[in-house]
């Protein structure tokens, strides 16, 4: 049932503005989410060009949720170098319950729109760290 779930519609631009996005072909690039509560719609926050981890989670908000869209540039430890299109849900402990609920209930069909299989999130935006992003990639080696 959670996937199809509907609690925000996507922006019609954002549509297009992530597909855009996912082909290209940017390394270390994000696309920051955000919902607009009172027309419950899942709009644009901020977009970065060249921003690492370390630097993306200085600009995100302490006690509100996100969805980051980020384009990451992944050397394998065979030398290999690829560029994953990640999905994060960010969802800080501390957020009020009826943005967590907004933005969780948002997620499924985000995530569609998006058309990205990297799926990962985090309670803290703490362990938005370069290794922890490598950590959850090792799974789809």
């Amino acid at each position: 049932m959670s996937g199809t779930l509907r609690v925000c519609e996507l922006d019609t631009d954002l549509t297009e503005k992530l597909k855009k996005f996912r082909f290209a072909g940017k390394s270390n690039a994000a696309i920051i989410l955000k919902i607009d509560m009172a027309k419950q719609l899942v709009i644009v926050d901020e977009e970065f060009e060249d921003i690492s981890l370390d630097d993306l989670r200085d600009e995100l908000p302490e006690q509100q949720p996100r969805f980051i869209v980020y384009s990451y540039k992944y050397v394998h430890d065979d030398g290999r170098v690829s560029y994953p299109l990640c999905f994060i849900f960010c969802s800080p402990s501390g957020c009020k319950p009826e943005q967590q609920m907004m933005y969780a209930g948002s997620k499924n069909c985000t995530v569609q729109a998006t058309e990205i299989s990297k799926v990962f999130e985090t309670r803290n935006a703490e362990d938005l760290t370069e290794e922890w992003l490598k950590k959850q990639l090792s799974f789809f080696r």
